[in-house]
This record gives C-alpha cells, structure tokens and sequence, in this order.
C-alpha cells in the first residue's frame, strides 16, 4: 500500500541545451500553486497528498507535465484552472480529467 493516496509529481526539468521543456511552462511556480492548494483545502496530511517536483519525466513534447500515483495518471496543464480541475475531480473525487491526459 502507499504511504499516500495521491502523490503528484510536477516535472520541473530545465534543459541546457535549450530544448522544449517543463521549465519553459512555469512548472515550478505551478507546483507551488498546488502545493499550496492542497495545504489550503487540508489535504496535506501524512497518507493523504504529496506534491513533488521530478526531474526530466522525458514528456518534453507534451509539456508541461504532472503525474499522480499511484494511479500512474500523466497530465499536461495550461493555467492554474487546469491544475484545480485535476485537484478536484481527480485528488478529490476520484474522477480522471480524460482531457488533460496524455
């Protein structure tokens, strides 16, 4: 069993070489936005949601990018809109956001 429900990992990889990445799409400052909704909506607890950063998911065409384990559920995003709607109909209510998967 995993320690978390849900543990989100945001890919927040810059490239040297200049190439398409995560870091091109603000991951990280995505990341810290659902971090903090997810402390805000009190889902922060042990066994409950974990918010990471990740390095190259290897995606970068699809960019930017976000998975949720244990479901193993891969998810590109636009705007904070995006990344609420995967927090509540996917963190909160079980419900799989078919368009955002990749």
């Amino acid at each position: 069993m995993s320690y978390y429900q849900h543990h989100v990992f945001f890919c927040a990889h810059q490239r040297d070489d200049k190439a398409a990445c995560c870091a091109d799409h603000n991951a990280d400052a995505m990341r810290e936005y659902a971090k903090e909704r997810i402390k805000n909506l009190a889902m922060n607890k042990p066994g409950q949601c974990r918010i990471n950063s990740a390095g190259c998911m290897d995606r970068c065409g699809m960019g930017p990018v976000l998975a949720v384990y244990p479901e193993g559920v891969w998810y590109t995003y636009k705007n904070r809109a995006d990344v609420d709607e995967i927090i509540e109909e996917h963190l909160q209510n079980g419900r799989i956001v078919d368009r955002l998967t990749i």
